[in-house]
């Protein structure tokens, strides 16, 4: 398991690199107009530009930049923001936005994890009845219908029928954070609910759970010692995507809430060609998407120790 884990940790190293060098050649791509504020584009003389160009060192070849940058990486030097707020360090711009962001999906993934969970049993042991033909229509919808509908849909019942805060509001943060979680966790429930039934359905048809009713084996054992502890196995691998799922949401549903989270501040960032703001969120959002996967893996080994990884026989 630890040569796994060092050869998987490795491999997302090698990932998150390539995810920063590709977006670093496209931000170079822009037109080095960008580079200044309005003001500075009227006031500035061609000249001055070219001097400050060359100060920033963006003159200098390609290869060269590329290679400072890895090196201001490491020492978690992201630059400055150059107009979401001019002048100031892009983590501090980050810091706060991402605490916010980290809470809200953190909080929805795990909800979703539970509530999904116990709607897949709910309706494995309710198979063919109303509640399972329930739980599949809302499968169902979430899938179906567009996000911007289903996140209205909570805005009016949460606002309207419970009398939540519609937007949220660092004065109230606990109860106008409730919509925004719940429209995060919405489809992750959904996926959460459909993996877990059909994980349990497939293994209360296996040869071996016939023979432990032949034995006489409560439903109760069953299910809880055989069923949900083999079902949970694969669906550990659903974790890193709900994560992603979360991640991506997070840009629609903060906007939509108006959330001050890192969501916001990317759309604002790409419109103003803030080039070190959307350069770092995309290495952020891209290292977070791989680390989910990373501990995907592992905690689907984790879970079950009998699953080789690698080894002979094929690897994983």
């Amino acid at each position: 398991m630890f040569r796994y884990t060092i050869k998987r940790l490795l491999q997302s190293l090698v990932t998150v690199l390539v995810v920063v060098t590709i977006v670093f050649l496209l931000m170079r791509m822009l037109p080095t107009d960008y580079f200044f504020t309005e003001d500075q584009l009227i006031h500035l003389t061609p000249e001055q530009r070219q001097e400050q160009l060359q100060a920033a060192g963006l003159l200098d070849p390609v290869p060269e930049q590329l290679v400072r940058y890895y090196g201001q990486i490491i020492r978690f030097d992201f630059g400055e923001s150059r107009r979401i707020q001019s002048g100031v360090d892009v983590t501090k711009v980050i810091g706060s936005k991402f605490t916010v962001s980290m809470r809200l999906g953190c909080t929805a993934l795990v909800i979703a994890l539970l509530v999904g969970v116990i709607i897949g049993v709910i309706q494995t042991l309710n198979k063919d009845r109303l509640l399972d033909h329930v739980g599949t229509a809302y499968t169902v919808f979430v899938n179906a219908v567009p996000s911007l509908v289903s996140y209205s849909l909570v805005l009016v019942f949460g606002s309207k029928v419970l009398g939540l805060p519609p937007l949220y509001s660092t004065r109230n943060v606990s109860q106008s954070s409730i919509l925004p979680i719940v429209c995060l966790a919405l489809a992750s429930i959904a996926s959460y609910a459909l993996w877990t039934r059909r994980y349990m359905v497939d293994e209360l048809n296996k040869d071996y759970i016939r023979l432990a009713r032949v034995k006489g084996m409560s439903s109760g054992a069953i299910m809880v010692k055989h069923v949900f502890k083999n079902a949970f196995v694969p669906l550990v691998q659903q974790i890193p995507a709900s994560f992603l799922y979360t991640i991506g949401g997070s840009l629609l549903v903060e906007r939509f809430f108006s959330v001050p989270g890192m969501g916001p501040l990317l759309t604002d960032a790409i419109i103003r060609y803030d080039v070190n703001v959307v350069q770092t969120l995309a290495i952020l959002y891209a290292t977070l998407g791989i680390m989910g996967v990373f501990i995907g893996d592992i905690l689907m080994m984790l879970v079950d120790p009998r699953i080789k990884l690698t080894g002979r026989g094929g690897t994983r």
